[in-house]
């Protein structure tokens, strides 16, 4: 009879681990200018040979990749959900209203206010802080320009609104990653999160707008805005009609409504508006849906806005989400996270102590990694059975995750988000990090929620 080998996991081994993914993102993402994909397939691999020499059985070892993927599947059947709402509600008209009438709150006597606003409606329109970052963040930094507005401070306008709307849109892949990845709904979450980003980005427009005041005198060229307008106004049917299915987005948040029947059903609605008033064919429809929305509006610039969506938009990070969870589902059942964990905790004796550790925590993987999707990954299930212990709420893991993966992900120089926003903005992270008020507004908030136990809530026993 074969004697069964005996398991042994260090510290020692468990550092190695999760620096070797340091390391290979690092090299890969930045050094090469790969995908992060590849550097966590690597490191997957490496926390498979860790493990079996360690004493795990690859069997072992494929259970545990089977059960993470498997409480991360409705997650992933929502950003397929997603990626149909949004081709159809491009196609229906739906997005390009709330795009129309975010532009047209513009004012120079407010400009970093309003572009704070308009990213913030674009983005949770879209559920995109980079489509919208990259189209209209674009166009308000050459207004900028135009107006004298110091550039660091209207990219920091921009990226904040941006992800506001990001972190707080249904529509959004990490504000639907976060809450799969605690253990909670979307909804449950975003309500959540409204007690720690509503005040932050209240304080971060009241910055705006005192910052904007000197520049209320400068002459305004809207023609860059009239052309956008205009495009919008030609190409789709703009009308206060169309802002119904997002109002019932908003609806379903406060309803509670399930999220992937909800979104489905506004996604029919779409399909509906498309059909009706926008003279869309079913083809159409059916194309939207699956492939994405596209148009040629002879504007580059709206085309690139509107020019996205559809199933196979979320392939690419369904695939680094599947191989981040394998990485996952390794380290957590060889038990590198939890002799990890069981070190961070080590004199934690209170509730706030935990929270506390998970913010920190996802801000060393967010500047660890320099991927935002493994920030809310890996975290989120190395607290998870942590939080269930104690009887913390599962959202109270998922709001944690967002208010300092999502947010800080800007201010990692190295960071895959970082490099897209300097290279799309013109300005180096260390120029617009200072006027980036929310993102590091939020997470401060998040902080003094966990430390004097406000809005930390505890479940009760029918959840538990």
């Amino acid at each position: 009879m074969t004697e069964k080998k005996e398991k042994k996991m260090t510290f020692g081994k468990a550092v190695f681990v999760f620096a070797f993914v340091v390391v290979s993102l690092l090299t890969v993402t930045i050094a090469l200018d790969g995908p992060a994909h590849i550097a966590m397939l690597i490191s997957a691999v490496i926390a498979g040979i860790v493990a079996v020499c360690s004493g795990y059985s690859w069997e072992e070892l494929q259970d545990g990749i089977g059960d993470t993927i498997k409480a991360a599947v409705p997650a992933i059947l929502i950003l397929l959900a997603i990626g149909v709402i949004m081709g159809v509600w491009l196609l229906g008209g739906i997005v390009p209203t709330m795009i129309y009438y975010g532009l047209e709150i513009l004012s120079p006597s407010v400009f970093l206010l309003a572009s704070c606003l308009i990213c913030a409606v674009i983005s949770t329109a879209t559920g995109s802080s980079w489509s919208t970052v990259g189209t209209i963040g674009v166009a308000l930094m050459g207004i900028g320009t135009g107006l004298g507005v110091p550039a660091g401070m209207t990219a920091g306008a921009i990226i904040s609104g941006a992800y506001f709307g990001d972190k707080m849109s249904p529509l959004s892949d990490t504000t639907n990653l976060a809450p799969a990845m605690a253990g909670t709904d979307i909804f449950t979450h975003i309500r959540h999160m409204v007690f720690t980003t509503g005040p932050s980005f209240v304080i971060a427009l009241i910055l705006y707008g005192i910052l904007g005041i000197r520049f209320a005198g400068n002459d305004f060229d809207s023609s860059i805005v009239n052309t956008y307008l205009d495009t919008l106004n030609d190409t789709f049917m703009i009308s206060p009609v169309m802002l119904i299915p997002p109002v019932l987005v908003i609806a379903m948040v406060v309803l509670k409504v399930p999220a992937l029947p909800g979104l489905l059903a506004v996604a029919f609605l779409g399909c509906l508006f498309a059909v009706i008033f926008q003279g869309a064919s079913l083809q159409e429809v059916i194309s939207s849906a699956f492939s994405g929305f596209s148009v040629e509006t002879g504007v580059a610039e709206v085309d690139d806005l509107l020019n996205r969506g559809g199933m196979t938009s979320m392939m690419e990070i369904i695939c680094l989400i599947l191989i981040s969870l394998s990485f996952a589902g390794i380290v957590e059942k060889s038990g590198m996270v939890k002799i990890v964990i069981e070190k961070a905790l080590k004199n934690a004796k209170k509730d706030s102590t935990v929270v506390t550790v998970t913010l920190l925590s996802t801000i060393f993987t967010n500047f660890a990694t320099g991927v935002q999707y493994v920030a809310l990954i890996i975290p989120g299930r190395m607290f998870r059975d942590i939080y269930k212990e104690r009887g913390l709420h599962p959202k109270n893991l998922s709001r944690a995750l967002e208010d300092t993966g999502t947010l800080c992900a800007p201010f990692v120089p190295w960071g895959t988000d970082a490099a897209f926003l300097s290279g799309v903005l013109g300005v180096t992270t260390g120029i617009y990090a200072p006027f980036c008020f929310l993102n590091y507004i939020n997470p401060i908030v998040s902080l003094i929620c966990a430390q004097t136990g406000w809005t930390i809530v505890k479940m009760d026993q029918k959840e538990k």
